[in-house]
């Protein structure tokens, strides 16, 4: 990394440490809702947090806790604003920290005391570092059930408080083109138009919340304001339409990374899901023409979703460093095509490029697929009982109480995979591709936006050093897409 870049990137973690440490008079102050608890007085809660001392020299992101104490945060969303803003609010911050510190009795065997210290170091952790999921599927929801994301929601899994909570800076939104379209191109290319929409509308009606990015140094910028970085990646190239010029029309609309096939094998290639005999047995070509096209313009291929002789069609034809942006290791699902080979992983490494392990229950053991489909079937079955509209609040609301009864999973089982891929191809090649608002079920520690740090807290327990989960979060996935655009510009100049 050159020295300049360096500098920026310690001033940049030390501005949003300072950050951090100063919500102690704001109601978006981060509770340690898993070991700590709230005590309500009327409209106001008090909830336990942890204060890190600052650090100049910046030794470590994560120090371990140096003192606790109590803050608040507003029961009542009418009164946030006004409360969170001021002055005797903050006075009365102050005055209760003095007044409740040392509150919590001690752990007499240390253990429960040694979970928080963990706890903690990973909530910091993670609001330090730059966290990049690389795909969330909240356009797609949105255009079913439009809700608010700037506010909590009842539906889904990610909404500005809740990502706000989990440290998350930069979500990839999903333009996700259902297979049902793909016998129409000009439906798919409109659906993915109307979703891009969405996004913008998000930005546009929420700009102190959510900001587009259409280049990592948009994602670093942004990750120093308050707002959430935007940017977007399409889900299965059938929004193209079949037509190369769309390749363009989309990166000028902000897509950085396209998946080149979803669940039925299309015009660009061949799908893992689909149980047909493959169409391509491999990339089309005008499979090849799009991922010259996209190398060009400067858009991440992916290849998640696709099958083994795709993948490689693609890896081989690829100038620039590949992605999956939301698959997890074939080594924990024996026979499911739908996440990637050790022989794909590689693959993927060696082009420079990284596999972002997704959270769905269904990636993470085959059995749990089979779990998943009769709480969905009762679910559906009382929906349709109830002669609810599947798009109809009851419906969603309804189904957000099943899936967070039902948790499928632990987060122990998301960081195996993360070791897996580790072992396999070291930290630099791994990332996060979380599909939140994209599945059904999901482990039970993961099941929002809010849930990242219960993952930070699993690999500090297996020994990774915060560098390499920093990685993990974010540097990595920045790191391929600067890679993408240099690859562009010297395309472009060739």
């Amino acid at each position: 990394m050159r020295e300049d870049v360096m500098r920026e990137d310690v001033m940049r973690r030390k501005r949003r440490l300072k950050t951090y440490a100063s919500r102690i008079t704001s109601h978006t102050l981060h509770s340690d809702s898993r070991s700590t608890p709230s005590f309500s007085f009327g409209k106001l809660r008090l909830t336990k947090y942890y204060l890190f001392p600052p650090s100049s020299s910046l030794p470590s992101l994560a120090p371990p806790p140096a003192l606790s104490y109590v803050g608040i945060s507003a029961l009542s969303e009418d009164n946030v604003s006004a409360m969170s803003s001021s002055t005797p609010f903050a006075l009365t911050c102050a005055v209760l920290m003095v007044l409740f510190a040392g509150c919590q009795s001690p752990d007499s065997n240390g253990s429960s005391t040694a979970q928080m210290d963990v706890d903690a170091r990973a909530d910091s952790l993670t609001q330090a570092a730059l966290l990049v999921d690389g795909h969330i599927d909240l356009p797609y929801r949105l255009n079913d059930f439009y809700e608010t994301p700037a506010d909590s929601t009842v539906g889904g899994d990610f909404d500005y408080p809740r990502a706000r909570v989990g440290g998350l800076d930069a979500p990839f939104m999903s333009i996700y083109i259902p297979t049902s379209l793909q016998a129409t191109p000009s439906d798919a290319t409109k659906r993915a138009n109307a979703l891009i929409d969405i996004v913008e509308r998000i930005a546009t009606e929420h700009p102190d919340h959510f900001t587009l990015a259409t280049s990592p140094d948009d994602v670093r910028q942004i990750a120093d304001t308050d707002a959430i970085a935007l940017p977007m990646g399409m889900e299965n190239g059938a929004g193209l339409g079949g037509d190369l010029d769309n390749v363009e029309h989309f990166y000028d609309r902000g897509v950085r990374y396209i998946t080149l096939a979803h669940g039925e094998h299309n015009r660009i290639g061949d799908s893992s899901y689909d149980d047909s005999e493959p169409r391509w047995n491999g990339l089309s070509p005008f499979g090849e023409q799009v991922v010259a096209e996209m190398n060009r313009l400067g858009i991440m291929v992916d290849v998640s979703h696709v099958t083994d002789s795709t993948a490689t069609d693609a890896m081989a034809q690829s100038k620039a460093p590949v992605i999956a942006s939301h698959s997890s290791c074939r080594h924990f699902t024996p026979g499911w095509e739908r996440n990637v080979s050790d022989e794909l992983i590689d693959g993927i490494a060696e082009t420079g490029g990284i596999v972002m392990i997704t959270f769905g229950s269904s990636f993470l053991q085959n059995e749990y697929r089979e779990q998943d489909d009769p709480i969905r079937e009762d679910m559906n079955a009382h929906i349709d009982s109830m002669g609810w509209a599947e798009d109809s609040r009851e419906a969603v609301v309804y189904e957000e109480k099943i899936r967070k009864e039902n948790p499928i999973g632990t987060v122990a089982d998301v960081a195996d995979h993360i070791d897996h891929a580790v072992d396999l191809v070291g930290t630099e090649h791994v990332g996060l591709g979380s599909d939140f608002d994209g599945v059904f079920a999901l482990p039970e520690g993961l099941q929002d936006a809010s849930d990242y740090p219960n993952l930070v807290a699993e690999l500090l327990r297996r020994d990774y050093s915060e560098n390499e989960i920093q990685q993990i979060l974010g540097e990595n996935l920045l790191r391929v897409w600067d890679e993408v655009e240099a690859t562009a510009e010297r395309l472009q100049e060739s």
